[in-house]
């Protein structure tokens, strides 16, 4: 039996249903936008988001990674900057995402979240990052630590991406690569090919009902309301 809610905006108001979810599935490939967190010529972070690229491609993805050499901070230039303009487009041709990043003095490193807070909730109608499936992963000098990957998670949430269960986290990084920046065969290795595998999985399955998914009751009232004014501005 239907509940009274008498806070509600009952024509806001979507019950959510199976029928919605059931969509023409794309055959384009996934298409996934790696970010790594360090400028070193020998980085770790890097080599590990090559990994991933490399296994995302086996798992039949399209990647595309962004260096951020030349990004500038946050505020330190206009957006329309070459290099945070190619950042957005990048993102707004994503459909889910891999963050990689070194630990820095327990958290994530300062180019790591540069490139983050340059990506915006929303440009215009357009919304960069929200639906959009999120891979996190880290890597430390020293013992195994998850800072960095749960600070991702937290700025996930925020920019209103599903960031999936599975997260790598890489300690003492420095002896797990070779000289040719290839990773060693371990158990970090093979958590990332868990963490590819499952990025693949969540973005076949949520890509194309993303829209649907993100669709909030709060957003489609604010939009009501807004043409409700209009209506009657335009009657005076």
């Amino acid at each position: 039996m239907p509940q009274h809610l008498p806070n509600v905006a009952p024509d806001c108001l979507d019950v959510p249903s199976m029928e919605r979810l059931q969509v023409r599935p794309s055959t384009h490939p996934p298409r996934i936008l790696l970010l790594y967190g360090s400028l070193r010529e020998r980085s770790y972070s890097r080599f590990l988001t090559l990994e991933a690229e490399r296994l995302l491609r086996h798992f039949g993805a399209e990647t595309r990674i962004f260096d951020p050499h030349g990004l500038p901070l946050p505020d330190g230039a206009e957006a329309g900057h070459p290099k945070v303009r190619e950042l957005r487009e990048l993102s707004a041709w994503s459909e889910g995402q891999v963050w990689t990043s070194p630990e820095r003095h327990g958290a994530m490193s300062a180019v790591m979240k540069a490139q983050i807070d340059w990506i915006p909730l929303s440009v215009g109608a357009v919304r960069p990052t929200q639906g959009r499936t999120l891979a996190v992963m880290q890597v430390s000098g020293g013992s195994q630590s998850f800072n960095a990957v749960n600070q991702m998670r937290v700025l996930g949430r925020w920019m209103r991406m599903v960031t999936i269960p599975n997260q790598s986290s890489v300690a003492k990084a420095w002896q797990e690569f070779d000289e040719a920046g290839r990773m060693k065969p371990s158990s970090y290795y093979d958590r990332v090919v868990d963490v590819m595998e499952e990025l693949v999985k969540f973005t076949l399955l949520t890509r194309d009902v993303s829209g649907y998914l993100t669709d909030r009751y709060s957003e489609r009232k604010e939009v009501a309301e807004k043409l409700a004014t209009r209506v009657g501005l335009g009657a005076i």
